[in-house]
């Protein structure tokens, strides 16, 4: 319920690293056909090749979404606000319950296993990141509260913070303030990428993590995001509104009012620039100068995520 995702917030910010970590599970079970189940720790089982697969989920602003997430896949979720978006990412790690169909993790229901063992595959990133009022180094390790000094230094290296902190005069010492407000919006959004890392997880969600950021600190984050799962292979979910960043994905999934309205690569869904302009959005700036060319008696493929391949694309056109 949304009190439970509250009360999960509100006891989060009331203490230490150490002391959110060391909270027995909250979330005991869930009531499925009007019996309460008992939760169990979530197993790694081999399964059909998807870490994450959603059926018929409803809850909030979803209306039975079908969702399959394969293991090692980039997804980008997208669309405008109040589509769904965050809705599916806060039923994902159990934040609240479906009210209708299943969230399934390695083939088992969410609301099967402990909130503390999702936590354990599960990193998640949210748009207004969340520090404690430590050093760098325990908000790195928060996560993992027995993590070397090795290991945190390796996941600020994989988050491209490790050249910042080096450079702040106490380096991981450096205390962050209330809330990280000592820091930079991208340096909070990288330290808690770090944090992520720190924790081995299997899967990364990001909920709106540029939201704040300039253009340099977006792409930042996004290139450290395709590097971790492009190199170590991590499952990454992305909830973004940003178009560019969506193009990244290898696939894109765009919720209008709670259902989905578009599935595919990058180039299959921004390819349906009526459809997108009809639901709020805007497709990546290449594809929208060829659609604004088409508009004036061209018939370029639209194709081309960005403004130099839809010169490209013309280029093509005029020379056939």
């Amino acid at each position: 319920s949304d009190r439970r995702l509250v009360q999960n917030i509100q006891h989060a910010a009331a203490g230490t690293p150490a002391e959110v970590m060391a909270n027995p599970d909250s979330v005991t079970g869930a009531y499925l056909s009007g019996r309460k189940c008992i939760a169990v720790p979530a197993q790694r089982r081999p399964g059909n090749g998807h870490f994450l697969e959603v059926f018929g989920a409803a809850e909030h602003n979803l209306k039975k979404v079908d969702v399959r997430v394969p293991l090692g896949c980039f997804v980008c979720v997208t669309g405008v606000s109040g589509s769904g978006k965050s809705s599916l990412v806060n039923m994902i790690p159990r934040f609240y319950d479906v009210t209708e169909g299943c969230i399934c993790i390695d083939g088992q229901d969410v609301r099967h296993v402990t909130q503390k063992s999702i936590h354990e595959h599960i990193g998640i990133v949210q748009q207004d990141v969340f520090l404690f009022a430590d050093t760098i180094f325990e908000n790195i390790r928060y996560g993992k509260p027995d993590a070397t000094e090795e290991q945190v230094i390796e996941a600020a290296k994989k988050a491209e913070i490790y050249e910042d902190i080096l450079a702040m005069p106490a380096g991981f010492q450096t205390y962050v303030g209330e809330r990280g407000t000592l820091l930079s919006g991208g340096q909070k959004q990288r330290i808690a990428i770090a944090g992520v890392i720190a924790m081995e997880p299997r899967c990364i969600v990001l909920d709106e993590p540029t939201a704040m950021l300039d253009p340099k600190g977006r792409k930042d984050v996004i290139d450290t995001v395709k590097k971790l799962n492009k190199e170590k292979g991590i499952t990454v979910i992305l909830i973004t509104h940003h178009m560019d960043e969506a193009a990244q994905a290898g696939r894109v999934v765009v919720l209008n009012k709670g259902k989905i309205a578009a599935d595919g690569t990058p180039r299959e869904v921004f390819s349906q620039v009526k459809l997108l302009h009809d639901i709020g959005l805007a497709a990546p700036e290449g594809v929208e100068l060829c659609w604004a060319l088409n508009q004036k008696g061209f018939q370029l493929p639209l194709t081309a995520l960005e403004p130099e391949e839809c010169a490209q694309v013309l280029y093509d056109w005029v020379k056939t």
